[in-house]
C-alpha cells in the first residue's frame, strides 16, 4: 500500500515550534510521506530566519515561497496573502500531495486552504474552533470552513465547529500538540538560563512576549512601554522575545530595541523551542499576549498575566491573569499573580498526546469524498 503524501504549510516559529513533535512522528509513519512548504517570517533573516530549525529537525522542505518584506502593516499583511496564494498554488501543482495540514488562524494558512481547496485537494485543520481577540477569530473560522476535518484541542471547540454547521463524524479532539513532550523539551534550569543572560536567580524572573494587536497596531509601541514599566516597577529582570511580522510590530521591535539597549531588559529575536519553553518553566510570570500562555505555561503551572484583547474568549486554564494594558489594571494583575501558588491542576488544553492521535488519523481517515462533498450540515 503507498504511503499518503502529506503537506504541511508553516509560516512561522510559533506554528512549527507548536508541531514539530508531530511532523516528526509523522515522518517516522510508516503510512505517511511528509513534505512542508516554508514561507513567512520562517524567511526573513529580522525574524532569525527559522527555516534553518526545520532543516535540523530533518524535514524535507518541498518549497519556500518568498513573501515581501518592509514596515509590517495591514496592507502588506494582506498583498502577502496574495503572494502566498500564488506560490502555494505552484507548489501544490507540483507536489500533488492528498493532503494538506494547516494550523491556527495567520494568513499563511488562509493562504494555503484556499489554494488546496481550489486543486480539490482535502484540508484538515489543526486547533479550529477556538475563540480569540483581533483579526485572528475571523481567519480561524474562515479556515474552518474552507477545512474538509479537523483536529481540535478540546470538547468545547469541537461543539463549537457542529454548532458553524461542520460535519461532527469529521472534527476529532486530539488535545494541542504544543503539549507534546513539553516537560521533556525544558532541559535547563533557572540557574543556568539566569546565568546564560547575567540574570541574579535569586531575583524574580518576566518572560514577556508581546505582539501587536492589527486593529490597534497604532498603540503597539506606546503600550509595549507601559508593559515594561509596570513590570520593572515590580524590580524583575526581563527576558523579551521579539514579536511577529503583524501591523505594528515595527513599534514594538523599536521600544524592546531601545530597552535593551539602556540595560532594561534581555531581547532575542528568537529561541529555539527548547530554550523557549524552559524559560517558560523556569521564569516567575509570563507577560504579554502570546497563546502559549494560554495553552502551554499551565503545564508547568507557571502564573501568566494575559494582556489586551488577542486571546480574548479562549479558553483558561486558573494559571491566567486577564488584564487591559492600563497601568492600574498591570499593578493588580502581577501583584495577583506573583502571590499566587503555583498551578499544579489539569491543562484544559489536552494530556500532551495530540501528535499520535494526528498521525493515526491522518493514515486512516476517508479522502475519497472528502473535497467534494464540502458542505454545510444544516
Amino acid at each position: 500500500m503507498s504511503r499518503r503524501k502529506l503537506c504541511y504549510i508553516t509560516g512561522a516559529r510559533a506554528d512549527f515550534g507548536l508541531m514539530q513533535s508531530t511532523l516528526q512522528q509523522i515522518q517516522q509513519s510508516g503510512m505517511l510521506d511528509l513534505r512542508v512548504i516554508v514561507t513567512g517570517m520562517h524567511l526573513l533573516r529580522d525574524h532569525g530566519l527559522t527555516v534553518t530549525e526545520i532543516e535540523r529537525a530533518g524535514l524535507p522542505i518541498a518549497a519556500r515561497i518568498a513573501v515581501e518584506e518592509g514596515v509590517p502593516t495591514g496592507a502588506l499583511m494582506a498583498r502577502n496573502i496574495g503572494r502566498m496564494l500564488v506560490g502555494f498554488v505552484e507548489a501544490l501543482e507540483a507536489m500533488r500531495p492528498d493532503m494538506v495540514l494547516v494550523l491556527g488562524d495567520r494568513g499563511e494558512m488562509l493562504a494555503g486552504a484556499l489554494a488546496a481547496i481550489h486543486l480539490n485537494i482535502p484540508v484538515v485543520h489543526v486547533h479550529g474552533g477556538e475563540r480569540s481577540g483581533t483579526v485572528d477569530e475571523p481567519v480561524r473560522h474562515a479556515i474552518s470552513k474552507l477545512a474538509h476535518y479537523h483536529f481540535v484541542a478540546t470538547d468545547e471547540s469541537r461543539d463549537r465547529l457542529i454548532r458553524m454547521g461542520e460535519a461532527a463524524d469529521r472534527v476529532f479532539v486530539v488535545g494541542a500538540p504544543g503539549l507534546d513532550g513539553l516537560k521533556e523539551a525544558a532541559l535547563a534550569g533557572r540557574e543556568a538560563l539566569c546565568a546564560g543572560v547575567n540574570f541574579d536567580p535569586k531575583r524574580p524572573v518576566a518572560l514577556l512576549v508581546y505582539h501587536p494587536v492589527l486593529q490597534e497596531a497604532d498603540r503597539s509601541g506606546q503600550d509595549t512601554a507601559i508593559i515594561i514599566d509596570a513590570v520593572r516597577a515590580r524590580d524583575m529582570q526581563i527576558i523579551a522575545l521579539k514579536p511577529n511580522s503583524d501591523a505594528g510590530s515595527s513599534d514594538v521591535r523599536e521600544v524592546l530595541d531601545a530597552r535593551a539597549a539602556a540595560g532594561e531588559l534581555c531581547l532575542a529575536t528568537h529561541l529555539v523551542r527548547s530554550e523557549f519553553v524552559s524559560w517558560l518553566a523556569a521564569c516567575d510570570v509570563v507577560v504579554g499576549n502570546s497563546s502559549s500562555g494560554i495553552i502551554e505555561a499551565a503545564t508547568f503551572g507557571t502564573p501568566v498575566v494575559n494582556i489586551g484583547s488577542r486571546q480574548n474568549l479562549r479558553q483558561r486554564n486558573a494559571n491566567i491573569f486577564d488584564c487591559s494594558v492600563r497601568r492600574t489594571d498591570l499593578d493588580s494583575a502581577l501583584a495577583r499573580a506573583l502571590a499566587s501558588p503555583r498551578f499544579d491542576g489539569y491543562n484544559v488544553y489536552g494530556d500532551g498526546k495530540a501528535g499520535a492521535r494526528i498521525a493515526s488519523l491522518l493514515a486512516a481517515i476517508d479522502l475519497t469524498t472528502a473535497s467534494t462533498s464540502k458542505t454545510n450540515v444544516y
